[in-house]
């Protein structure tokens, strides 16, 4: 069991599956959360997700007070100009858009104190191309979290050429409060684990396309014969096609040809199969 403090409040921009996780984990952890979305509705889907996360988490006995209880906990807001100026933490976990991540993280800075500490979900994203678009970069920094948040035991934290070193010890605190490991990596295309992660999907899918063996007896090898807990090609499916297209074409442009989208991957984007969220990926989910 963890000593470290939760911070006492928490914003969270963006209540997908990642943002909703995040909230989640740190309402269970005794912070009051305000989860930022674009409309009324998407702001409803967000607590919906959060409510079915800790019903969950219930059912499992991974709750030390009733659900209904870290619920209350958690509010929202249709705009970052409504965060909480005195929140302790910010993450911003919307999509994967670079310009779309600064805008809001500039917002987010002008609507907070000085002290706020500002992270980004992102998982391959340039941390110091985003620092950019801030005054106070000293105080911001990745905070990569893993899906399904809540039951993850992992935080990339990831470190720019400005991120004050106050700043990643207060990061690392509040991840142990979570219950989750860290490893701190400093900022390159990929970090460590999309890096190391996209390159064994992308070389799964390559197999698939030139009919080396079957989604299923690709994902058993990595499985039974290398003790990974879930094959690259489900793994796939769950992060999403078109994410892990996204996060391949980035490092494609910043790393080379050695991540290459394959022409499989394009096509099923194209298709619409994009893993599990759809049904169909390389694994059928319905």
């Amino acid at each position: 069991m963890t000593t470290a403090t939760a911070p006492a409040a928490v914003g969270v921009i963006g209540g997908g599956r990642m943002g909703a996780g995040i909230a989640q984990s740190y309402a269970t952890a005794g912070s009051a959360v305000t989860i930022v979305e674009s409309s009324a509705e998407a702001a409803a889907a967000a607590l919906d997700r959060v409510a079915t996360g800790l019903k969950r988490a219930a059912e499992r006995d991974r709750l030390t007070e009733p659900a209904e209880r870290v619920l209350a906990r958690v509010g929202t807001a249709d705009s970052v100009d409504a965060l909480p100026a005195d929140a302790d933490l910010v993450v911003e976990a919307v999509p994967e858009d670079p310009a779309l991540k600064a805008r809001v993280l500039a917002a987010a800075e002008r609507a907070v104190s000085a002290t706020t500490l500002l992270a980004s979900n992102t998982s391959s994203l340039s941390v110091t191309e985003l620092a950019a678009a801030l005054t106070r970069p000293g105080r911001f920094l990745g905070m990569h979290f893993f899906n399904p948040v809540p039951a993850s035991e992992l935080v990339e934290i990831v470190v720019a050429p400005d991120t004050d070193t106050a700043t990643v010890e207060t990061a690392l605190d509040w991840t142990h409060c979570l219950g989750k490991k860290d490893v701190v990596v400093k900022d390159s295309p990929g970090f460590a684990s999309s890096r190391l992660g996209v390159a064994l999907g992308l070389e799964a899918i390559r197999m698939v396309e030139e009919g080396v063996a079957s989604p299923e007896a690709i994902d058993d090898a990595m499985r039974l014969g290398y003790k990974h807990p879930m094959g690259p090609l489900r793994l796939t499916d769950l992060v999403g096609l078109d994410v892990r297209l996204a996060i391949a074409e980035h490092l494609h442009a910043t790393l080379g040809e050695r991540f290459a989208p394959p022409r499989l991957l394009r096509e099923k984007v194209a298709r619409g199969e994009l893993g599990r969220k759809t049904g169909q990926g390389f694994h059928s989910w319905r």
